[in-house]
């Protein structure tokens, strides 16, 4: 599809959290009271992804947008062979861009089962990892980019969440930025609520509503009597466009 054929990217500018289990809509809606947050990134996929989610449903997706927050799908994809924790999937080198393509599409059936529409972005959650390990971070840039690649096929929006000082810098400081996520999500726990001041990379990078920030977590907050353990960030780019 042509670029020029896409749906508009729906940007959303402030602060977000994301928990492990997706809160219950009673939750949502007394945080939603309390107007400090107005995204939350949820977890719609993947072999490695930690919690049960037994809110996450279509139904929830169009509730909290209709209230008015923004919503933010992140994909647990397989991993990288020379990480370290336990992991139900994996790739190879030799099996990198296979694995991203079928993360990819079932990243996609998953966004659309939610109601999240083409345009979209998707965020691959990938944890860190020894980037110094040369055939490591080849094997994992192979993968990113056919997850990449493949989203855009479908017209969702890449984008990857990863640490600043590993997984997200393997992506920012690539010198071929062929197929790469056009957004970047960074954790970077120094309490800093920006997507500027502390960027670590080439400032000209991910300029336009590209960012994000994690910068805080497992932070324990009770919003409107209910509380959550969730992580801060300072967000600004896509989210999803429900329909």
């Amino acid at each position: 599809m042509a670029a020029t054929t896409w749906p508009a990217q729906k940007t959303y500018t402030g602060r977000a959290f994301d928990a492990c289990t997706a809160p219950s809509l009673t939750a949502m809606s007394a945080w939603k009271k309390d107007n400090y947050y107005g995204g939350v990134a949820v977890y719609i996929g993947g072999k490695n992804r930690g919690c049960a989610q037994p809110n996450l449903t279509k139904s929830w997706v169009k509730s909290v947008d209709t209230s008015g927050w923004r919503v933010i799908p992140l994909y647990v994809g397989a991993q990288p062979p020379c990480q370290k924790s336990g992991n139900k999937e994996r790739f190879t080198e030799a099996t990198a861009a296979s694995v991203g393509v079928s993360n990819a599409n079932d990243a996609i059936a998953k966004a659309a089962a939610l109601g999240m529409k083409a345009g979209s972005p998707v965020y691959l959650n990938m944890e860190s990892y020894d980037t110094a390990d040369k055939a490591c971070n080849d094997a994992t840039l192979i993968y990113v980019r056919a997850f990449t690649k493949t989203l855009r096929t479908k017209s969702y929006r890449g984008g990857l969440y990863g640490f600043s000082t590993s997984s997200a810098k393997a992506i920012a400081t690539a010198k071929d930025r062929t197929d790469l996520p056009g957004n970047l999500w960074y954790a970077l726990w120094n309490g800093q609520e920006t997507t500027i001041k502390d960027w670590p990379w080439d400032t000209k990078l991910y300029t336009d509503h590209s960012r994000a920030h994690q910068y805080q977590a497992n932070s324990k907050e009770t919003r409107g009597g209910y509380t959550l353990t969730v992580d801060r960030n300072a967000w600004d780019a896509p989210v999803a466009i429900i329909g």
